[in-house]
């Protein structure tokens, strides 16, 4: 039974592997794209600045992420119970 499971996979294989080899590869013909399509990804609108919406604050919270996630022990409690209790347990109240 192993034997004949194992011929069947080899074959399926060895199709597989058949097929691949005569296909010609799909993206030979695309490597480069024409001066206009350059032109189009180039002159694409902005997304903060052309809708009129202003762009996103920074996290202001993003410093005291990074520096529980040096510590290896609050970063595993940050996991468990949050971010901010875990800083708060290493590290107090975040002034």
């Amino acid at each position: 039974m192993r034997t004949l499971t194992l011929l069947a996979l080899l074959a399926l294989a060895a199709l597989c592997l058949a097929g691949q080899a005569d296909a010609k590869p799909s993206g030979a013909e695309s490597a480069f794209m024409s001066k206009e399509e350059g032109n189009k990804v180039v002159k694409r609108p902005r997304r903060f600045v052309d809708n009129g919406a202003p762009a996103p604050y920074p996290d202001p919270l993003e410093p005291m992420r990074e520096v529980c996630e040096l510590n290896p022990n609050c970063d595993e409690l940050a996991d468990q119970i949050g971010f901010q209790d875990a800083y708060q347990r290493f590290y107090g109240t975040p002034a």
